[in-house]
């Protein structure tokens, strides 16, 4: 993968934190279902779009959303400029340490508050991840066994029909997730003995999805929970060519282990008995989103840079960094045209939702508001 256009690309790259296996708290993407070898800019055009629609979103002056995304670009055109000078290994080494980034750019206030509110936070996900927090909470030890405990309608045991492979505790696709797994992580993995399995509903990206969680006991109190998602071809397929991976949990896990800086242990890929493919990770390993309601000008900024150097530290891992920065060039050319983009998309979205809604008025389409 080292050519202009054979960058590994998602549809839709999610940035946020996540604890590595040395548990550091690094930032990085964390939402790569889609991963494809795919022209480098798709990524982009993705990321500035969604930045100019939070900046709309947060009611920011159209000259600040301008700057905002113009930022970014920038930011992504002159770190993938140092990728190309850097040493393969430092490359691949180089990783976004949360609770030491600085941002020389922004303003210090802004850099001491965004610490502030991200040591809480981190200390927050310590305390839901652990194992005295997570196992009585979704663990029931009434009967002769520990059982997740069913909430419906977000979590539930399922059939034999919806699942297959129940009757048998799932042992084939437990036995060829073992097998994906690298042969020190088994030893590991080993040590841990399958007790229940249950589908959880998860985001709005994996509706439709057989998506579950599976409970492993190594002793009393001793948990592991993994989190087992359907993976279907990449809807980059159309666009980009076939994978080459003939499970797509496969295909995910890969991508995810070539753009991330540190991935799960845990990582792995299965198919079950009726055919679809699975990729299995840990359940909630400190993962950390991003909640900006109520951002300003200054933490969207900053955010959105971030957001630009972990994907150029993605690209610049998967594809040639120094031909992408040569073809981005050193002025502003290309920085206007994928700033242009996203506020062409960013009004696009806003006519699109303005339709959305007068459908709904004019009962073309039926809209449900849930009772919590």
């Amino acid at each position: 993968m080292a050519t202009l256009c054979n960058t590994t690309s998602s549809s839709r790259p999610f940035f946020g934190g996540f604890a590595t296996p040395e548990r550091n708290v690094i930032f990085d993407i964390n939402d790569l279902d889609e991963t494809l070898p795919a022209p480098f800019e798709w990524n982009l055009k993705r990321l500035a779009p969604s930045v100019a629609i939070a900046a709309e979103h947060l009611a920011l002056p159209r000259s600040d959303t301008a700057r905002v995304v113009t930022d970014l670009v920038r930011e992504y055109r002159e770190r993938m400029v140092n990728y190309g000078w850097m040493r393969a290994l430092d490359v691949w080494y180089d990783r976004i340490d949360l609770q030491k980034y600085e941002d020389r750019s922004a303003d210090p206030h802004i850099v001491a508050a965004a610490r502030k509110r991200l040591t809480e936070r981190i200390e927050a996900e310590r305390r839901k991840t652990a194992p005295d927090h997570l196992y009585p909470k979704m663990v029931s030890e009434e009967g002769e066994k520990p059982r997740i405990k069913d909430e419906l309608p977000l979590i539930f045991h399922p059939t034999e029909e919806m699942a297959p492979g129940l009757t048998s505790g799932y042992a084939e696709a437990i036995a060829s997730y073992r097998d994906s797994l690298a042969e020190h992580t088994r030893v590991l993995f080993d040590r841990f003995h399958f007790f229940d399995m249950a589908i959880k509903v998860v985001g709005v990206g994996s509706v439709g999805t057989m998506c579950g969680v599976g409970l492993f006991l190594a002793a009393d109190n001793d948990p592991l929970f993994l989190q087992v998602k359907e993976a279907r071809a990449s809807v980059l397929e159309p666009y980009a060519g076939k994978s080459l991976h003939s499970n797509h949990g496969q295909r995910v896990i890969i991508g995810q282990h070539l753009m991330q800086a540190a991935s799960d242990v845990f990582l792995g890929w299965t198919r079950g008995k009726n055919g679809r493919h699975f990729y299995i990770r840990q359940l909630r390993d400190m993962k950390l989103s991003p909640v900006i309601e109520d951002w300003d000008t200054g933490m969207l900024r900053q955010y959105g840079r971030m957001c630009a150097h972990a994907l150029a530290r993605a690209h610049a891992r998967s594809g040639d960094a120094a031909m992408i920065a040569g073809y981005m060039g050193s002025g502003q050319t290309f920085d206007d045209a994928i700033c242009e983009f996203a506020t062409e998309y960013c009004s696009q979205n806003r006519n699109d939702y303005r339709a959305f809604l007068a459908a709904i008025r004019e009962g073309r389409i039926e809209a449900r508001m849930e009772q919590e």
